[in-house]
């Protein structure tokens, strides 16, 4: 993993994990769901919106792909 990047995005003063893989940002989708909806379960909210939208869950595979992301988490988070 020495040549991927891994940072601290801030959104609305809050902090989303991120890497660099194959060329691009990824983003840690359950800080992402937390910044914008504030939510106190961003893990359970996100499974309430697959349960909620079959489309979403249908495809989910594709829309969030799981990588393994390695972060300093004595910074907080």
């Amino acid at each position: 993993m020495s040549d991927k990047i891994t940072k601290i995005a801030i959104f609305k003063k809050k902090e989303i994990r991120k890497t660099i893989y194959n060329n691009e940002w990824w983003f840690v989708i359950t800080d992402v769901v937390q910044a914008l909806t504030d939510s106190v379960q961003p893990a359970g909210y996100v499974k309430d919106m697959r349960r909620r939208e079959p489309e979403l869950s249908k495809g989910w595979g594709q829309i969030a792909t799981p990588l393994r992301l390695e972060v300093d988490t004595t910074v907080g988070i």
